[in-house]
């Protein structure tokens, strides 16, 4: 809903499925990890012959979490895959909360993604075993939120208030005690947990004032 706008504004978009969701291949057994999906990313960027140029990340729901450890990543190895030059999260769960609860009811509504790509996203077993990033999340806190409390990279936060795992306002509350430098951009009270999809318009204007600010 948001690539043609992107791809107006940017030399170049890249977008991918990541291990386990959409088009993309889902091993079972096998242990997600969000380490592996932040080197899955990092690989595709270097295979693209990207690794030298500064990046901008735009990232949402279990991807805010992956941009998380790619940021930690890039401030601890100032060379290393990706040179993040800004952040911005979108309706996921960043660890600085964790009240919420994934729930089917909000899986993205099939009529906007294609049947293929939302049952690709939903598959029993493998999605049983995506989830387990959850617990992750919790182990890894320390890892992921100083990451985003301590970092110089321009932050930014796109908020749909409807968001039923991320409720309003106390998640949005906690969000900016946690993360004061961050800007916040919240969208029509309407707007739920997938603000892309819901308002593309108002999501990519939020997006590129953000770009625009620094």
């Amino acid at each position: 809903q948001v690539w043609e706008g992107l791809s107006q504004w940017f030399h170049r978009v890249i977008a991918l499925d990541l291990v386990g969701f959409g088009f993309s291949d889902k091993p079972r057994p096998h242990h997600y990890s969000i380490f592996e999906q932040a080197s899955i990313v990092e690989g595709l960027v270097h295979h693209l012959g990207l690794h030298h140029q500064r990046i901008n990340l735009l990232s949402h729901d279990y991807g805010d979490t992956v941009a998380q450890e790619l940021l930690h990543r890039y401030e601890h190895n100032k060379t290393g895959s990706i040179l993040i030059n800004s952040l911005c999260l979108s309706n996921g769960e960043p660890p600085v909360a964790s009240s919420g609860v994934w729930d089917h009811r909000y899986a993205p509504p099939k009529k906007e993604l294609g049947c293929d790509v939302g049952a690709g996203m939903t598959q029993g077993r493998s999605l049983f075993s995506i989830l387990q990033y959850i617990n992750q999340r919790k182990k890894h806190r320390e890892r992921w939120v100083g990451a985003l409390m301590s970092t110089s990279v321009p932050l930014h936060l796109i908020y749909g208030p409807l968001d039923p795992v991320n409720p309003h306002p106390e998640f949005l509350q906690l969000y900016k005690k946690v993360l004061p430098t961050s800007t916040v951009s919240v969208l029509d009270d309407h707007i739920s947990h997938y603000p892309q999809l819901e308002d593309p318009t108002g999501f990519l204007n939020a997006y590129l004032s953000f770009i625009n600010s620094f």
